[in-house]
């Protein structure tokens, strides 16, 4: 676990430095200097170009983590590669063919219940080819276990522009027409830093040497499309309907409540960066033992962290709300809600990475498939009697059932669990950590008090688990920081 605890450390700085940002730009900028209407079109813009990304990509960001530790010689990784890089094209030249012929069927289709869409409608093309091209470059650094410069970009980058951007207008300097083109535009300027980093570690060779394996791989990347972002794809699909369904400045309340519950999965967005490729070595060279160690490991060490990071969400969300302008406070069970899918996504550790990247992958397309349908039933239902709750309840539900059989089906396969004993004892810390200071009030200033309790909070947990030594790992780093 070297690697992956060094690399994980850094992610999750790097992350958290991100979504610390984006935390300015979601609550306070974005709510203070945007009508939630505009607001809630670049949500929109963003969230659909996230629904076609792994269309775009063609499933290639996927399949570079699961096959290139399996090639041996240089040439034949070079070769892998370029298929790589070309592949997208069989989907991104099509798509955009159809688009320009039925533009204006595709406008109109989109927004039919909220007209502000129909000017902004391409964008979704192009940030959907910067977000796919950007994972492909992504996938190609972390296969040479390099991910911490990729998920700063992925991460901390576009969001600091974004600041810029949203200062430049509440000063005069940029348009709302401009600021929604500019931010697209920061997504494909990050797609190119991000070539120039890959590629810096590897460059492409042009000469292609056939594979012997080229059959099993576009079989491989063509069924994985969906089951490799199924997880991102719910979330935005929540808010590609909620615009279908109620007034589009819901879709910018649902979009702030989303973005603090999903600060809960940072710690495994940043941990997967390294334990992907890593799973796929092991699975290639069919390493069960570590595989085992790195299930577990993974799901022990993600428990006890994104299970502090949704506490402290829940001990102090009552006072961010104060601090945000009223109307968004109508996300606060969206909060809670799809914080606690997080959580128990957490609990999963490397599960994701075993079954992409093993020969069990069909299963993982055939749950996703289910899993989206199951979410779009949901969401019809849901949202026209609940709102912006409703597809919160719909996101729930939809990864809970989700969840389960991918546990149960990487024991039924591989026989083991990512659960033991100390799982128990981090639950029962948590269920004692909420109990004992939810109901602290204090009668300053929401940042003072929001500071304060967390604090106190920190010391509480991360002193339990230091002292019960639950986990090797967070020791290590627990105690290096108090030396």
């Amino acid at each position: 676990m070297g690697i992956v605890v060094k690399q994980s450390v850094k992610n999750t700085v790097a992350t958290y430095l991100g979504f610390a940002i984006g935390a300015v730009n979601v609550l306070f900028l974005y709510t203070q200097f945007l009508s939630p209407e505009y607001f809630g079109l670049i949500s929109y813009i963003l969230s659909t170009a996230n629904i076609l990304m792994p269309l775009m990509a063609f499933g290639v960001h996927n399949t570079i983590i699961k096959f290139y530790s399996s090639f041996r010689s240089k040439q034949s990784q070079n070769s892998f590669l370029l298929l790589m890089l070309l592949l997208p094209f069989a989907i991104i030249i099509p798509f955009g063919f159809i688009g320009w012929l039925c533009f204006n069927e595709i406008a109109l289709w989109l927004s039919a219940d909220n007209v502000i869409v129909t000017d902004y409608v391409w964008l979704i093309y192009v940030a959907a080819i910067s977000f796919a091209y950007f994972e492909v470059f992504y996938a190609w650094s972390r296969v040479q276990f390099q991910s911490v410069f990729g998920n700063f970009m992925k991460e901390v980058f576009h969001r600091l522009c974004i600041t810029v951007l949203l200062v430049l207008l509440h000063f005069g300097y940029l348009s709302v027409d401009g600021l929604i083109y500019s931010i697209v535009g920061v997504y494909v300027l990050r797609m190119v830093i991000m070539k120039g980093y890959a590629y810096s570690l590897r460059f492409p060779s042009f000469k292609f040497t056939k594979l012997t394996n080229t059959v099993s791989i576009i079989k491989y990347t063509s069924l994985i499309i969906l089951a490799g972002s199924v997880a991102n794809i719910i979330l935005e699909i929540d808010k590609f309907m909620i615009n279908r369904y109620v007034p589009i400045e819901q879709v910018a309340y649902y979009s702030v409540a989303i973005y603090i519950a999903t600060v809960v999965g940072v710690p495994a967005r940043a941990m997967h960066q390294i334990v992907s490729p890593i799973t796929a070595k092991l699975l290639n060279e069919k390493n069960k033992q570590e595989l085992v160690v790195l299930y577990k490991k993974s799901s022990l060490n993600l428990f006890i962290v994104c299970g502090f990071v949704f506490l402290l969400i829940v001990l102090n969300i009552n006072q961010l709300y104060v601090m945000i302008d009223d109307r968004y406070a109508n996300g606060l069970l969206v909060v809670f809600v799809v914080g606690f899918s997080k959580l128990m996504e957490a609990l999963l550790g490397n599960n994701n990475a075993i079954l992409f990247n093993s020969d069990y992958y069909r299963m993982v397309l055939f749950l996703g498939v289910v899993l989206v349908v199951l979410a779009v039933f949901l969401n019809m239902y849901f949202i026209p009697n609940f709102g912006i709750n409703g597809a919160a309840f719909a996101t729930f539900i939809a990864f809970l059932i989700y969840n389960v059989a991918k546990i149960g089906f990487v024991h039924k396969v591989f026989k083991m669990w990512p659960f033991s004993a100390n799982t128990v004892k981090v639950l029962v810390l948590l269920l004692i950590s909420l109990g004992a200071f939810y109901f602290w009030d204090f009668k300053w200033h929401p940042i003072v008090n929001i500071a304060l309790k967390t604090a106190l909070f920190a010391v509480f947990y991360g002193g339990i688990v230091y002292a019960m030594k639950l986990s090797e790992d967070i020791n290590r780093i627990i105690h290096r920081l108090l030396r």
